[in-house]
């Protein structure tokens, strides 16, 4: 299934920014956050970058954000990865476009993103195909090796995505971002290896960081594939 060619007729599908999508807020989340107290990545050095997306997990918050609680009707892992991404200027898809939108992309005809027209929601299981078709076109590159990615966030700055896909059709996989360690926030090592990634995640329970709490999740059997992106 996965094509890592590059594909330059796709675009990007982005909702406008909406002044009620915010953290303390439950609503208008298909939409990017219209908030200047949140800040973006700072790309012009590698430890000013691994800073600034350690003052962009601080300020989303995901522990206490109303935006990314739980319900009784979901939970909202595919909401943080997007912001967490959005923020850090690197493209991961909240809405995607129709099957009948790409067929007119792809035949070079230009569309705006227009919600349950032209655009509809996406979900982590969705995402996980997504990056293996998509991803390259957006600068994503997979990798395979947990030490290594580690070591990439940890010194480049840069976004990395662990994305499950459920067994069962119709069911939310999860995407969590894996993010730079701190001084007292580690992945979790044996022998000097990474076994376990720093991440910070919504779910069932938010973290705004954690390693070994939740192990190796994306190895669990509800899943039937998972994925590791980097992004510069």
């Amino acid at each position: 299934m996965e094509d890592t060619q590059i594909d330059e007729r796709i675009k990007k599908a982005h909702l406008s920014p909406h002044l009620n999508s915010r953290l303390d807020s439950a609503e208008e989340k298909i939409h990017p956050m219209m908030d200047e107290s949140v800040p973006f990545r700072d790309v012009s050095n590698f430890d000013i970058k691994v800073k600034s997306l350690q003052q962009l997990i601080d300020k989303l918050n995901v522990i206490k954000s109303i935006r990314y609680q739980r319900t009784e009707e979901d939970t909202y892992c595919n909401v943080y990865a997007y912001d967490y991404c959005y923020f850090a200027g690197v493209y991961l898809p909240r809405i995607w476009w129709t099957d009948d939108a790409l067929v007119k992309i792809l035949n070079g005809q230009e569309l705006e993103p227009i919600f349950e027209k032209t655009v509809d929601h996406i979900y982590s299981s969705a995402i996980h195909d997504w990056f293996l078709k998509w991803g390259a076109s957006f600068g994503w590159k997979r990798m395979y090796n947990l030490d290594a990615i580690q070591n990439k966030v940890n010194t480049e700055g840069g976004v990395a995505i662990i994305c499950a896909k459920r067994k069962t059709v119709g069911l939310s996989g999860h995407i969590v971002p894996i993010v730079p360690e701190t001084d007292k926030k580690k992945a979790f090592r044996e022998n000097g290896i990474v076994l376990y990634p720093l991440q910070s995640q919504a779910g069932k329970l938010n973290y705004n960081y954690f390693a070994k709490a939740r192990k190796d999740w994306w190895n669990h059997e509800r899943y039937s594939s998972h994925v590791f992106y980097y992004h510069d």
